[in-house]
């Protein structure tokens, strides 16, 4: 059985709620469109269902605050976007949960960062 949610306006343009499911029945994405552009609040999920990204879109582009998360569920980076770029404070993590770069953007320029730990061990890394 399929339970994929599509809607349409009268032009046949993708236009409210969309949802998508995996093979195994877990939920792919879920989030609105007007009139054929990402608008609103989208998720999309790994293939176990675990959480891979969320945030909102405005005519199709990102805006306003993400997170993004590793395969095990644990945050991989959050901050804001304006109309697609990255603006204002960022955090990204180690698989660990622990900080290793915060950073500031002016409308897509690094204007401030710190990198909090060089480099890391090697299993600190992820396995896709």
């Amino acid at each position: 059985m399929n339970k994929n949610i599509e809607s349409r306006n009268d032009k046949r343009e993708q236009h409210g709620l969309w949802e998508k499911y995996w093979s195994n029945g877990q939920l792919e994405y879920k989030g609105n469109y007007v009139n054929s552009q990402r608008h609103g609040l989208w998720e999309e999920y790994y293939y176990d269902g675990r959480l891979e990204y969320k945030g909102n879109y405005v005519n199709n582009q990102q805006h306003g605050y993400w997170e993004h998360y590793f395969t095990d569920g644990r945050l991989e980076y959050k901050g804001n976007y304006i109309n697609g770029v990255e603006h204002g404070y960022w955090e990204h993590y180690f698989t660990d949960g622990e900080v290793y770069y915060k950073g500031y953007y002016d409308m897509g320029k690094e204007v401030d960062y710190e990198v909090l730990i060089d480099t890391p061990p090697k299993e600190m890394f992820p396995i896709y």
